[in-house]
């Protein structure tokens, strides 16, 4: 019996039996063990993408926005965000000029709209917060756009 790779850990490929169907879909596992920091300026755990597993309409990741941290004010052009939040409670500013203000706390999610600007803030000094962030875009930050609010106060 042949056998296809699947990925547990980013990087480590460990063997899966096939069914010589070279087409057939393949079941990846990823461990988050790889730290990226990203054009929002905060550190992810790689998960599924286009370049981990092959997706083509998703990408998920798990966030960390250390304690008092603050993400660069950014957009996703033509897709949507899912957040998850796992620990902690982050004060998220969207919007034309980021003047609207939701809190979610762990157990909450969060849905952003495509094109939307927006911010992520940790409230807590003391600890990280933790989120899943899961959009319909498997290359995920090649679709981030920097946000200047005062430039941009108009909402493009």
């Amino acid at each position: 019996m042949e056998s296809r790779p699947i990925r547990r850990s980013v990087g480590q490929e460990i063997p899966m039996p096939s069914d010589n169907t070279p087409s057939s879909p393949t079941v990846v596992a990823v461990r988050p063990d790889r730290e990226i920091v990203t054009r929002q300026r905060l550190p992810y755990f790689v998960g599924i993408s286009g370049e981990t597993v092959g997706s083509r309409g998703l990408s998920m990741h798990m966030v960390v926005i250390p304690p008092g941290g603050v993400a660069a004010a950014h957009s996703h052009r033509g897709y949507e965000t899912g957040i998850y939040v796992l620990e902690g409670s982050v004060e998220t500013r969207y919007g034309p000029g980021l003047t609207e203000r939701v809190v979610s706390s762990a157990g909450e999610f969060l849905f952003i709209p495509p094109d939307v600007p927006h911010q992520a803030i940790n409230l807590s000094d003391s600890m990280p917060a933790r989120a899943i962030v899961a959009r319909n875009d498997p290359a995920e930050q090649e679709n981030v756009i920097p946000y200047d609010p005062a430039e941009n106060e108009d909402g493009r």
